[in-house]
């Protein structure tokens, strides 16, 4: 089995890196690991007083979600991203969003004869779903450059992981457009949508993205970002009621319920914002330190206007994406390579901003103290 499974998977990528992280160990003063973006900063007050008062749940949680939890999907999209004429019948939350991303052709009964399609720099996991299904997949930016192929699914990501990068709202609306034309479903992922430091970025959802239908689209959202809460696996998925609806009753027959404690989580943080804006502050100075240093140290920021880091290069002509990978291990900085996202990424590098504020400080000396 374990054979099997290998066969039809990618390569899990960050096992490569575990040489440069023995020697980014190394170094005196402990490694700083910029190489995942794992909180490190606790979770809100908000989101623990909830898991605490709802502790005691003996009985099965609704698939289908509790309606104070779907209600505060509706109303947190209405009141930070302004999208209007959702109901709850529109909103599943998920046991996390990388569960989501991974099963969703499966459970949507995408199959060999399908076509997948996601961007050409993208999180691994939407060709691991694709591998899953057993469907053909395809990393390609431009939906109209795979000529008369007809995609069953088109993944988008912004903001960007691992760029940053963030779509404009009229390159959002012409997806849309062409999606439905071509009756192509057009899910986004939009876990860092709370996450812009220079633009702003619309949810698919938006009624100037979509023309106030959501027909045909879905978005994907993680409480991982925005909320420190990658522990409590919060996420959900809205959009098209007929698609919400069948992954619905896949998921009563799987069994894939959110634990009921987590879904009063959920209510409670989308319902607060003070504790997103605080840590929005803490990641802004975070990300000023990081990439302060990492300009005066000879990169180049590209992109990184959104999302938790900093897609940074010494350009085309200059060392490729594991050989800067080298270099900076030998700092004791730990960062992912850009070709774990797509060969386009040979020539950058991944850094998060979400370790401490004493993590992200250590690599900026090391940076600044570097020949």
């Amino acid at each position: 089995m374990s054979a099997h499974v290998s066969g039809r998977l990618p390569d899990f990528p960050w096992d490569k890196l575990s040489p440069h992280a023995e020697a980014a160990h190394g170094h005196r003063d402990g490694i700083v690991d910029l190489s995942v973006g794992n909180p490190v900063d606790p979770a809100p007050a908000v989101a623990r007083h909830a898991l605490s008062a709802a502790a005691d749940a003996p009985g099965y949680p609704p698939a289908a979600g509790r309606p104070e939890a779907r209600q505060a999907v509706v109303d947190w999209f209405a009141r930070r991203h302004g999208v209007t004429g959702l109901g709850q019948d529109q909103v599943l939350p998920v046991i996390g969003t990388k569960e989501l991303i991974a099963s969703l052709p499966l459970h949507l009964g995408l199959g060999p004869s399908d076509l997948v399609v996601y961007p050409e720099l993208a999180y691994p996991t939407y060709q691991v779903g694709a591998a899953l299904a057993g469907a053909r997949a395809l990393a390609c930016d431009a939906l109209t450059a795979i000529g008369s192929q007809s995609p069953r699914l088109l993944w988008i990501n912004s903001p960007s992981n691992p760029t940053g990068r963030v779509l404009s709202r009229n390159h959002l609306g012409a997806l849309v457009e062409v999606c439905r034309e071509r009756g192509v479903l057009l899910v986004s992922d939009e876990c860092y949508l709370e996450c812009c430091w220079d633009a702003e970025a619309y949810s698919v959802l938006h009624p100037a993205v979509c023309g106030g239908s959501h027909e045909g689209i879905l978005a994907v959202h993680s409480l991982s970002k925005r909320s420190n809460l990658a522990g409590y696996r919060c996420g959900f998925v809205a959009g098209d009621r007929a698609v919400v609806a069948e992954l619905l009753e896949v998921r009563k027959n799987l069994g894939l319920l959110l634990p009921g404690p987590q879904q009063s989580v959920l209510a409670a943080v989308l319902a607060d914002d003070r504790h997103s804006e605080e840590q929005h502050q803490r990641y802004a100075a975070r990300r000023t330190v990081l990439r302060t240093a990492l300009e005066a140290a000879g990169f180049t920021i590209d992109h990184s206007e959104a999302s938790l880091f900093l897609w940074a290069t010494k350009g085309a002509d200059g060392p490729d994406d594991w050989a800067m990978v080298a270099e900076l291990a030998e700092l004791g900085i730990l960062v992912a390579p850009g070709t774990f996202y797509g060969a386009a990424g040979s020539h950058h590098v991944r850094l998060t901003f979400t370790a401490t504020d004493e993590r992200v400080a250590a690599a900026a000396r090391r940076l600044s103290a570097r020949p």
